[in-house]
């Protein structure tokens, strides 16, 4: 499902209640939903200049990432510091509301990178983010974390738009989908791309079954990724982000789950956010 927020929304902050149960309903059942045009293109704009800066870094490494660790798909996050840190992508209020009515209060933030998808790129390996809770259950448990996934550009076919497969988050089997599985489920419900408009957000539950396609564009199509949770699904570990950006996670009804690091100085050794990142 595709939801436009519309002006009176965007001038209160908030979306409709109407909006909001559509919403929710939708990842229940489907397992995702898109909020389009909820984000500051110029944001966008300046995120994606730095981020294809560091995109050409990783691949003159090789540093392939992601499912199956395959050529022309990146594990590349956003730069965790000014002027790169918008509250409207960690801390977006739409998305917020969203996942605060999917997940209860006291929900937290547990992963601040992202994926990059660049030309020449091949298919991966079908997978899910994670896998359902208890392992002796007959029935799907409600959703227990989500991924909002943010592009500062336009998602399509035409640049390698993810593949997602539409309520596969409520099968209970095992984690591994073999070829006869998705055959199976083909048949049922088949994939679709999560295409996106530039200023859009992609929830989605982490259990959906997705894969990274190839990027027949002559660009890198970037995708940050956050992991919105339940209260109660502990981490053991906080986020890292320079001092100063503070401000963009304040009166926020998610927990940034977050440390605030000068990274010039002592507090954090080796802080490399491209090769060595601490999500």
């Amino acid at each position: 499902m595709v939801i436009t927020v519309q002006p009176k929304e965007l001038t209160s902050e908030k979306l409709t209640d109407a909006h909001v149960e559509k919403a929710v309903q939708a990842l229940r059942v489907d397992g995702y939903v898109v909020l389009e045009n909820i984000i500051n293109p110029e944001h966008l704009d300046i995120l994606r200049e730095r981020m294809d800066a560091d995109a050409q870094i990783l691949i003159n490494a090789k540093k392939w990432g992601g499912a199956g660790h395959l050529k022309g798909h990146l594990q590349q996050g956003p730069p965790p510091f000014a002027p790169y840190i918008f509250r409207d992508i960690v801390a977006n209020p739409y998305v917020i509301q969203v996942t605060k009515a999917l997940l209860g209060p006291g929900l937290y933030n547990n992963f601040y990178n992202g994926n990059t998808n660049c030309p020449g790129s091949t298919t991966q390996p079908l997978h899910r983010d994670a896998d359902h809770l208890w392992s002796d259950q007959e029935i799907a448990h409600p959703t227990a974390e989500v991924v909002v996934n943010i592009s500062p550009q336009d998602t399509s076919e035409e640049n390698g738009s993810v593949e997602i497969w539409p309520g596969s988050h409520l099968d209970i089997g095992e984690r591994r989908i073999d070829p006869e599985r998705e055959e199976e489920r083909r048949k049922i419900s088949p994939p679709i791309r999560g295409s996106a408009k530039k200023g859009s957000a992609l929830i989605r539950d982490m259990r959906l079954w997705h894969r990274g396609v190839p990027n027949p564009s002559d660009k890198p199509r970037h995708m940050i990724a956050m992991i919105h949770r339940v209260r109660w699904l502990k981490s053991n570990s906080r986020l890292k982000y320079e001092t100063g950006c503070e401000a963009a996670f304040e009166n926020s009804d998610l927990d940034p789950n977050a440390e605030f690091i000068d990274f010039a100085g002592e507090k954090i050794d080796d802080y490399d956010y491209l090769f060595n990142p601490r999500f």
